[in-house]
């Protein structure tokens, strides 16, 4: 299957040869700048430098199946690292020891021998934290030194959880439609300067001293603002400074312990929360998260400078979902959209919530592959199409009289617009016990083949369920041997 891959060739007074293979291409001019776009096939795939450092992003508003991706390179991987959010993220993974679901956690703990890591731009819940450790001790996962936590990262305290459900509970009608886990605000205290740090739960007088000096300004906010009763200063230091003993051996330099293990040629694979179009500054504001879910997250929620990544792998599902409010253009409220949902088990892992359902939409993924850099897909549920006559993709907006061939930034704009659609045929045949990508039907080779035209981005990872060994892999993100094209000059 092939893929389309953007080369940049600048060169001056010499001729240049792409050698893709058994072909040579050569340009010549005094002044070349030329922009190619070349189809990967594998005729043309040359092994080339590693690939150490990838890091996974969600394309759409999340849940597009992350957890099951991350599980299945985690073997690959030396370390796994979370690098934003919250215990409002929710990945669940399928395995032959049962089900398990992740909500501030790495699933890259499934893999033995691996070093798992919450990043300091994560917000933690110490309590949520020790209920998912015991939950997956009980489970029979391993967790001791193989998880690391951030000493730089925010803690979420009971008075955040407070002012966002109180604060959505008055939004009424217009409330964005959050997890209610406090996550927000956590992030307001982190830029108002006034947060407190796992570093900080690990020093009680200093604990103390912050929580006392909070108080006093957010329980004014609450009794005046909201009408709620205040909290105690000595009530939440106890139960908070009752965690600092589960969690205090975890405690680390996130930024250290990732730089030492690249100077020793570790695989690091830093793994995303929610989604692209929940990312506070590049997502459909103020439908969004509170932190930076894109690719470029991965650097300021870790400690890590931006040459030390090597790819980005972009996860979609087949189809489109979205859960809470905001806009959502491909949206179906008919039959094929609960029928989606029905078949996908389309409901929050970390909520219950209902997700509302619709068909892909190729500038909602367009757009994700520009601003996260995407080097590569991962295409997750394909077997929930399974049966269908027929598909759409939105590949254009109309608002009025304006045709968007890609995704407007103004949500009053998009909030407004329809999806123009491209008809494909569907097909009957079953996809979840297929177990290579020559056995896929020929529609559902199409399918994903027009995924990568629209978005110009190649699709290296197919799942066609909800288990781990119900994936294809085209091309290993994390391999050894990525795929390069060579580039060679000749003299004039």
């Amino acid at each position: 299957m092939g893929g389309w891959a953007p080369y940049l060739l600048t060169n001056r007074k010499t001729h240049t040869s792409i050698t893709f293979g058994s072909g040579t291409l050569i340009v010549s001019g005094q002044s070349l700048f030329c922009a190619c776009r070349l189809l990967l096939t594998p005729d043309n795939l040359q092994e080339g430098s590693p690939v150490p450092n990838l890091v996974v992003v969600g394309c759409q508003w999340g849940d597009e199946g992350k957890g099951k991706i991350v599980d299945i390179l985690a073997h690959h991987a030396d370390v796994i690292v979370r690098f934003q959010g919250g215990s409002n993220a929710g990945h669940t993974v399928v395995t032959r020891k049962g089900t398990f679901v992740f909500h501030l956690i790495p699933s890259g703990i499934l893999s033995r021998g691996k070093q798992c890591v919450l990043g300091n731009g994560v917000v933690i819940d110490p309590g949520a934290l020790i209920e998912e450790m015991d939950r997956l001790r009980g489970q029979g996962v391993r967790i001791g030194r193989n998880l690391a936590i951030s000493q730089r990262a925010h803690l979420i305290m009971p008075y955040h959880k407070a002012i966002e459900e109180a604060s959505e509970r008055a939004r009424g009608m217009k409330r964005i439609g959050t997890t209610g886990k406090g996550i927000g605000p956590a992030y307001v205290d982190k830029m108002a300067r006034i947060g407190i740090r796992i570093e900080d739960l690990l020093a009680p007088s200093i604990f103390r001293q912050k929580v006392e000096e909070n108080l006093v300004e957010i329980n004014l906010f609450l009794e005046q603002v909201y009408h709620m009763k205040g909290f105690r200063a000595e009530k939440v230091c106890r139960e908070y400074l009752n965690y600092a003993p589960r969690i205090h051996a975890h405690v680390v330099d996130d930024s250290l312990l990732l730089h030492t293990a690249m100077q020793q040629g570790q695989a690091i694979l830093f793994e995303g929360a929610q989604g692209t179009h929940l990312d506070v500054d590049l997502g459909t504001y103020p439908y969004v998260t509170s932190s930076n879910a894109c690719a470029g997250g991965a650097c300021t929620g870790t400690g890590v400078g931006p040459t030390k990544i090597d790819a980005v792998l972009g996860v979609t599902k087949a189809y489109t979902t979205r859960v809470g409010s905001g806009p959502f253009p491909s949206e179906l409220t008919d039959a094929i959209g609960e029928r989606l949902q029905e078949r996908g088990n389309e409901f929050g892992s970390t909520t219950g919530r209902p997700r509302r359902c619709g068909w892909l939409d190729a500038l909602v993924l367009r757009y994700a592959v520009r601003v996260n850099g995407c080097s590569s897909l991962a295409v997750t549920k394909l077997d929930v199409l399974d049966g269908m006559k027929e598909l759409k993709i939105a590949v254009a907006y109309q608002h009025g009289d304006t045709i968007y061939t890609d995704m407007p930034a103004a949500h009053h704009v998009l909030t407004e617009c329809e999806p123009i659609y491209e008809v494909l045929p569907g097909w009957k045949a079953s996809t979840s016990k297929v177990t290579s990508y020559k056995a896929l039907p020929r529609e559902a080779k199409q399918y994903l083949t027009r995924i990568e035209e629209l978005t110009e981005c190649p699709v290296d990872l197919i799942s066609t369920g909800s288990r781990r060994e119900q994936i294809l892999i085209l091309r290993n993100p994390l391999a050894h041997t990525r795929s390069r094209l060579r580039v060679a000059q000749v003299s004039a």
